[in-house]
């Protein structure tokens, strides 16, 4: 239950405190006053977004607080939130010009989502455009499988089909690209081949092609090892000169220590001429031309450059980076077929349990449509529509959809000797409004919201009916708390306390203020709903007698 509210700094209200009582709570005031700046001011407690075009004063922050008294339903839910448990509950919203909003549950700050997930517990709006939803079908579905209690089950179908649609379109996609995917198949595979027959995990390449450089210079290599071997080993070449100096050393090594050493280095080139003249002589003689070779290298060297031409790539690496991935595109694209049959299984059982449960759901909203046309007909009769008849036309489809493969519309006739149609086509305004307060009754208990916020559901009536509706808030305060913002004076005088809303003006200022009626001043506001801002004597004992009705 809604216990108070506090307004700082809001639109047109500089200051307000409100408390409230249990049962039905009447808010008047005349238009233009500032009851929308109310509701307003409520929707920011309820977790909405922040217009901060609503900062009166920019250089103070916009507060608005409110107290409820909660039960210990809701404990499960705090706990799930990480925030503390008190039946007093206090939530907080500030705004500040510089655009930072905050919002506190229990002195905590909370994002406005967990907001929204609590206060959807504790308090609902009902304002005027949501009259008119009354004549749309996701209205109409939601009301049923709210009232059947069915509401999990509506999501799971909708749930449900609209995978199964993303299942199909993905199966239609990639039916519809088979053909393409089997041209990329074929030219991929095609590639893949020509890298394959590279064997590129057997060959290095760059060694190939040094090969092939020495067999093209073959005759300049011979001439160029036999000069090695002429100028190390001929007779009066490096090593014969190198020997009769080695002689000379070894003679005299023992007598001077640099010797020494020079007779260990000499050593040391000497073998390793040596060395280079045998290598030498050994290359010569295995430089001899292999045609069969020289035609394996130049072969796979031209498909080797022409690979790398095609796919792009400067070196075997690269080369190799392609082949992986033409081996995975391969997979993928050979796969098709296998997904399509995949899809067509996947698709086949999604849509058996989908329909399984499209078909429990008619069965619910068939059973809850004919509960809940009896029971808002017993509550139209007592809203003065004693001949008013309903119906919920439901229709099962062939094909699923979102709202479980059916249709609705919700059939009204006000009067006796009229067909029923479709209540788009033949409610008034004040039926409407009769409509959707016998539905607000109904659902307000269902559900067991704590508070219900009514804004002007009494439009289009008046008159006996005005007094009916009056008496049916009046019995729905004594199980919820009931605000009912109107302009009807029997509604008005139903209310157990009741607020007025008035513009002034202070100090050149227009301000908004909202006051808790005593017992005297309720009898000249419901006057002036009667006879406008002149209250007459006629007026204000009309206002006593409803008062006292």
């Amino acid at each position: 239950m809604l216990q108070s509210l506090s307004i700082q700094n809001f639109a047109l209200i500089e200051k307000a405190e409100l408390h409230f009582s249990n049962g039905f709570i009447t808010i008047t005031g005349e238009t233009g006053s500032g009851k929308s700046i109310l509701l307003g001011a409520l929707n920011l407690i309820l977790g909405n977004r922040a217009d901060y075009s609503v900062i009166r004063d920019p250089e103070q922050k916009t507060i608005v607080e409110a107290h409820f008294q909660i039960s210990s339903e809701l404990i499960s839910w705090f706990e799930s939130n990480d925030l503390d448990f008190e039946k007093e509950l206090v939530i907080r919203r500030e705004i500040a010009a510089n655009g930072k909003s905050r919002a506190f549950i229990n002195d905590s700050l909370v994002q406005l989502n967990q907001l929204s997930e609590l206060t959807e517990q504790l308090i609902y709006i009902h304002s005027q455009h949501e009259t008119l939803a009354i004549r749309k079908p996701a209205f109409q579905f939601d009301l049923l499988d709210s009232f059947g209690g069915h509401s999990d089950l509506a999501q799971k179908v909708r749930t449900q089909v609209l995978e199964l649609n993303k299942l199909k379109s993905n199966y239609t996609k990639l039916k519809a690209n088979k053909t393409e995917s089997t041209r990329e198949l074929e030219f991929a595979q095609f590639q893949l081949a020509e890298l394959e027959s590279l064997e590129l995990e057997k060959f290095n390449f760059e060694e190939l092609e040094e090969e092939l450089n020495r067999f093209d210079k073959l005759d300049e290599l011979k001439t160029t090892y036999s000069s090695i071997i002429q100028a190390l080993d001929n007779e009066n070449g490096v090593l014969d000169t190198i020997r009769i100096v080695k002689a000379i050393v070894e003679k005299w090594k023992h007598s001077d220590a640099k010797l020494a050493e020079f007779s260990q280095r000499i050593e040391s080139s000497f073998f390793e001429l040596q060395d280079v003249s045998s290598e030498a002589q050994n290359q010569l003689e295995n430089l001899e031309m292999n045609p069969e070779r020289f035609e394996f290298l130049t072969s796979k060297l031209d498909k080797y450059n022409s690979c790398l031409s095609k796919n792009g790539c400067k070196n075997q690496a690269e080369l190799q980076i392609r082949f992986d991935e033409l081996v995975t595109l391969v997979s993928t694209l050979d796969a098709s077929d296998e997904r399509l049959i995949e899809l067509e299984k996947e698709i086949s059982i999604k849509e058996n349990e989908a329909k399984i449960k499209a078909n429990q759901l008619f069965e619910k909203r068939s059973t809850s449509a004919k509960v809940l046309k009896k029971h808002l007909l017993n509550l139209l009769s007592d809203l003065k529509l004693q001949s008013a008849k309903l119906d919920f036309d439901l229709i099962q489809l062939n094909d699923l959809d979102p709202n479980g493969g059916m249709t609705i519309q919700l059939l009204f006739s006000a009067n006796d000797g009229m067909d029923l149609r479709p209540i788009e086509k033949t409610a008034s305004g004040g039926e409407l409004s009769r409509l959707m307060l016998a539905i607000q009754a109904t659902m307000s208990e269902k559900k067991s919201l704590p508070t219900l916020i009514l804004d002007e559901i009494d439009t289009g009536v008046s008159g006996e009916v005005a007094l009916r509706i009056g008496q049916l808030l009046q019995k729905m305060g004594q199980s919820i708390q009931v605000f009912a913002i109107t302009h009807l004076p029997q509604v008005a005088a139903k209310g157990q306390s009741h607020l007025e809303v008035r513009k002034t003006t202070v100090n050149g200022k227009t301000i908004t203020q909202i006051s808790q009626l005593e017992a005297n001043e309720r009898v000249d506001a419901i006057a002036k709903l009667m006879s406008g801002e002149t209250i007459t004597l006629i007026s204000q004992q009309n206002a006593q007698q409803l008062l006292e009705i």
